[in-house]
């Protein structure tokens, strides 16, 4: 708020006491790989992570099992199917690289270790496609992606959503900070140009005042919750239109010789 002013708490002390429990969990990120036909050299990365929180709490019915269906097995299909696609087409210009990431809720770490031990030199990675959290409510006139002035991959999904009559919506939840929570993070700190693509919130039927409802109730109610499970009702018409985007601007660079760029001014641009 703006009128937020600091309060003098005077002599206040505070006494906490934590019980932590540790345990040595081994778990991996799942990797596909497409040789290029014409430099296998330079690698396009597609990514979405598949970890979700598991176990826990017992919710209102009684479930305990917090599966991740919107985050982020949403993604993850996402990659799976953009893995189909180009493996059914011809053979792409540049390696492609299709990564299930673990552990993206506990910190970034499949995202952090594989940029610290990557499959391909990250000075030739072209650029990371990152999928998160696509919505299972229908088709939206938008595309969003987190963070806002970054990246020329920003400019990249815009095109492909104007090709396609759409429209590129630059973090609708900027103040949520996803830019630096999602896995793409990882790449963009060791310099290389990334993106995490996500729902837009312009529905078709309801405009953006539904979307913004939808949002909220979703991260109010089901984000990493039991709640967050497929149903019968999902709706995945705009799931597979935003992934037909990430494609478009996939395919380009697959087979393209552009090289995404960071902005002037990014704090990642090298």
């Amino acid at each position: 708020q703006r009128d937020f002013a600091p309060v003098a708490l005077g002599d206040a002390t505070l006494s906490v006491d934590f019980k932590l429990k540790r345990e040595r969990v081994v778990t991996h990120n799942v990797v596909a790989k497409l040789t290029g036909s014409q430099h296998p050299d330079e690698t396009v990365i597609f990514s979405a992570h598949w970890d979700a929180f598991g176990v826990g709490k017992a919710d209102a019915g009684g479930d305990t099992v917090r599966r991740g269906a919107v985050d982020n097995a949403t993604g993850v299909a996402s990659v799976l199917e953009l893995a189909r696609v180009f493996a059914a087409g011809p053979k792409p210009q540049r390696t492609l690289y299709f990564i299930a990431l673990t552990a993206e809720e506990k910190g970034l770490l499949g995202a952090n270790y594989y940029a610290a031990h990557p499959l391909a030199p990250l000075d030739k990675t072209v650029a990371v496609l990152n999928m998160e959290m696509f919505s299972p409510d229908g088709p939206t006139r938008d595309i969003a992606s987190w963070g806002r002035g970054r990246v020329s991959l920003e400019g990249d999904l815009e095109t492909a959503a104007k090709a396609r009559g759409r429209s590129y919506s630059p973090d609708p939840n900027l103040e949520a900070g996803f830019f630096y929570r999602a896995d793409h993070f990882a790449f963009a700190r060791m310099g290389v140009p990334a993106i995490t693509a996500g729902p837009g919130l312009d529905m078709l039927d309801g405009g953006v005042a539904a979307g913004k409802a939808l949002r909220d109730k979703y991260f109010a109610e089901c984000y990493h919750q039991p709640c967050d499970r497929w149903t019968p009702q999902w709706d995945a018409s705009g799931h597979a239109a935003d992934t037909t985007l990430v494609y478009d601007v996939g395919v380009a660079l697959a087979n393209g010789r552009q090289w995404p760029s960071w902005q002037d001014g990014s704090e990642f641009k090298a």
